[in-house]
């Protein structure tokens, strides 16, 4: 995608002149003659990078590096012909990538873009590589659900504001029913099968603000936030209900069904997280005793 340069000065044949050459480097132009002009441009388009003069009426070059750098995503470079009034380091301290000075030599103008324009292509890279990293540390490998070391840090955040705001927060424990009968008879490799379909049913069952997590082995829970007891109950039955519907036949074995057994309890006020997560599992206990494909509620935080 062609890069999107803003030029802001308000000296006509400046910007004409600038603007006719940056077209003719492969860019795409826009041009402001003030300060205030250029930021109704920002607030529509999307410019890579603003090339100002720091002498503008109205709001200076400065200024508005410094609007920007605070207020959206583009890069600076700043131009001036007043040497000794202006430095390099009092235009980078407003956040500009860059600095040069009037006359300016386009061919020294082009290159120093070049230049921005790869430093920040290499930071878009470095924050998506980042951010690619970050989700990989909070996400099963195998499930695509969030993973055990996540469930603690937000369940943990969770907890805080349900204190702190007297929320109520409700908590899903669930296991699948026999699965190790099914990992000896089928192997480990078709198990694995089985939680990948079993990780996108539970998805999509969800509500926007649940997160759904592999607790570990063939266990997930689901934190319910904003959710009393009686609504997490119906929250599970549904889930129960549509993991004993789907079909995980994989065209080898006909006719393979799942069930899960389901444990729900609501956190009570200033309880330590153990004591929360000991009760969903409590209950879900009960499930499997009582059958297992069951839905269990305890909401009694007497039990320890």
């Amino acid at each position: 995608m062609t890069a999107h340069i803003l030029i802001v000065d308000d000296d006509l044949s400046v910007r004409d002149a600038m603007r006719e050459f940056i077209e003719m480097s492969g860019y795409d132009s826009t041009v402001a003659s003030s300060a205030e002009e250029a930021l109704d441009v920002l607030a529509t388009d999307s410019v890579e990078v603003v090339i100002t003069d720091i002498m503008l009426p109205g709001m200076d070059g400065l200024a508005l590096t410094d609007h920007i750098k605070r207020m959206g995503d583009s890069d600076v470079i700043v131009m001036t012909g007043y040497s000794t009034e202006y430095s390099y380091e009092e235009a980078i301290s407003k956040g500009a990538s860059d600095f040069v000075f009037k006359p300016v030599r386009f061919e020294e103008l082009l290159l120093r873009l070049k230049r921005v324009l790869k430093e920040r292509s290499l930071n878009q890279e470095r924050v998506r590589m980042l951010d690619e990293l970050k989700k990989l540390s909070i996400t099963d490998g195998l499930t695509q659900l969030y993973n055990s070391r996540h469930f603690y840090a937000q369940l943990k955040g969770e907890i805080e504001r349900c204190n702190r705001y007297d929320h109520k927060l409700s908590l899903l424990l669930l296991d699948i029913d026999n699965f190790k009968d099914y990992n000896d008879t089928y192997g480990h490799l078709e198990g694995d099968k089985i939680l990948v379909r079993l990780g996108r049913v539970i998805k999509s069952c969800l509500r926007n603000m649940d997160t759904a997590y592999r607790y570990g082995g063939e266990e997930f829970t689901i934190i319910l936030p904003d959710t009393d007891v009686d609504e997490a109950r119906t929250v599970a039955e549904r889930l129960r209900a549509a993991v004993s519907a789907e079909d995980f036949t994989d065209g080898i074995r006909p006719g393979v069904r799942i069930t899960i057994s389901i444990g729900v309890t609501q956190y009570f006020r200033e309880e330590k997280i153990a004591s929360f997560v000991q009760r969903a599992d409590q209950a879900m206990y009960r499930s499997k005793q009582a059958g297992r494909n069951k839905v269990s509620c305890i909401f009694d935080n007497s039990i320890s």
